[in-house]
């Protein structure tokens, strides 16, 4: 039996002891009166299916509570017998047979019968218990599947194509989300409890976690988790979904291969990274690029290519590392490309500051509505890093070190275009001079909610027309030409 990764002083935990209830039978010799009720008035059909689906739904419900009743105390079962310090080297076939013999021998000791698909199901999530991250591995494996988000132990929401549904996952209790949650921060060395009610950290896959307990999450942990997807969209993905078309990836194209500084702006959510991840195929392939993110989710191709990562304090406050202090050092570092993951702090400073001192090719993502916006965020920013310079001066920093604003948003039927390129020409007196060359014109709404739109040229020439001439990209000048 169950031998190899059993404890060697280990005992059992006490079976738990399934009673029926007794039937009530009528006393012998007596005859049970019959009573004959009267008929009730016939329902209509269409009034007794709402009837017949709640009583369904309500099986279910008691199926489903009564499965994860014997989770938990096979859980417990498997805590109490497994060897846990041997399962880091145990296979995954061996481990999966050892749960199945422990729980098997369980079910017997506890009276339950399950039919082969309750089983079958039952010996999965219990293996994700003990190896992975419990109801929500399923989610992490699911591809379809972008963002999860848990709003206290029973409510599990998630993202598909731009859209949030409610999952049928349901964790037990809240002690068993903070288990999770736990399980998840100590593998990365970090710790979230009252003290410290709020963690950012990355999953093995490269996901981004962010996680708040409470006292703070009010109603129970909230948990926000960003999946990594393991093949990156390319231009011509995106091209055949619709985010943008193929002139414009031409345009874009020479933009980046030419070198010039690129800011991609957009809300939360609208594909800010999966845009800037498309732009940097463009990139040569002997460029040394240095990237810096809070949470490394960029995935470039290219051979030469230094990843950095902030770090934030220890317990006692200190050893924090901002992305500030990462690109200081890149600049130390003989950089010819810096890709910032996400600019929101006093960090922009050095990053206007590479962009102008020949790092040019630079990009980085900034949350924005629209390429002016994005502009006032950058003044903004640099306003709170209690830089004390005049508005004018603060206006030509930007307008010199950034050419390329490109904006990505979610439309309302949750899907992600590029609604705009513009670019950054110069300055006009106290004011930053901007042309938008591409936009995304809604046309109206389809009976299914689906957004009509198209992308169209607004009839300006780029302003860096030369520059591409001058490094082999001579754009046919009927890209600029609007649609009629």
């Amino acid at each position: 039996m169950f031998s190899r990764f059993k404890k060697s002083n280990g005992e059992p935990a006490k079976a738990m002891i399934a009673t029926a209830p007794v039937a009530q039978t009528a006393p012998k010799g007596t005859e049970p009166s019959v009573r004959v009720p009267l008929a009730a008035p016939r329902q209509p059909v269409a009034a007794q299916r709402p009837a017949a689906q709640a009583a369904v739904q309500d099986k279910e419900k008691k199926r489903k509570d009564r499965l994860m009743e014997l989770k938990v105390e096979l859980h417990k079962r498997l805590l109490d017998n497994l060897n846990l310090a041997a399962l880091e080297h145990a296979t995954e076939g061996d481990l999966r047979a050892e749960i199945a013999d422990i729980s098997t021998e369980a079910l017997a000791e506890m009276n339950v019968v399950l039919n082969k698909e309750d089983r079958s199901a039952l010996f999965q999530e219990l293996y994700d218990e003990v190896m992975g991250l419990g109801p929500i591995e399923p989610l992490l494996k699911d591809d379809s599947v972008n963002d999860i988000l848990i709003n206290g132990p029973k409510q599990i929401f998630v993202e598909r194509a731009g859209k949030l549904v409610l999952s049928d996952i349901t964790f037990k209790d809240e002690r068993h989300l903070l288990r999770i949650i736990d399980k998840i921060v100590s593998a990365v060395g970090r710790r979230v409890d009252e003290s410290n009610p709020y963690v950012d950290a990355r999953l093995a896959d490269g996901s981004r976690f962010n996680a708040m307990v409470p006292p703070v999450a009010v109603d129970g942990s909230l948990v926000s988790i960003r999946k990594f997807k393991k093949d990156k969209l390319k231009i011509a993905d995106l091209i055949r979904f619709g985010a943008f078309t193929e002139e414009m990836a031409a345009y874009l194209q020479a933009a980046v291969a030419t070198r010039l500084n690129v800011i991609v702006s957009g809300g939360t959510g609208s594909g800010k990274t999966t845009t800037l991840n498309a732009l940097s195929s463009f990139i040569d392939d002997n460029e040394r690029i240095l990237t810096i993110e809070d949470t490394a989710e960029l995935q470039l191709q290219q051979t030469h290519v230094g990843r950095m990562e902030s770090r934030p304090p220890n317990v006692e406050g200190k050893g924090a590392v901002t992305q500030r202090d990462c690109l200081r050092n890149a600049l130390r570092m003989r950089p010819d490309r810096i890709i910032v993951g996400e600019t929101r702090g006093e960090e922009v400073i050095d990053m206007l500051q590479a962009m102008n001192t020949g790092h040019d090719g630079s990009m980085t993502t900034i949350h924005a509505n629209s390429a002016r916006d994005a502009v006032s965020r950058l003044e903004n920013m640099i306003a709170m890093a209690g830089i004390e310079m005049p508005l004018k001066a603060v206006r030509a920093q930007i307008a010199s070190a950034v050419n390329l604003i490109v904006q990505a948003s979610r439309l309302q039927d949750g899907s992600r275009r590029m609604t705009s390129i513009t670019e950054i020409t110069g300055m006009e007196g106290e004011v930053i001079s901007m042309q938008e060359i591409f936009r995304y014109e809604r046309l109206g709404v389809a009976p299914d909610g689906k957004i009509i739109g198209r992308f169209n040229a607004t009839g300006v020439r780029s302003h860096y027309t030369e520059r591409f001439r001058a490094w082999g990209y001579d754009l046919p000048p009927s890209i600029y030409e609007p649609l009629p």
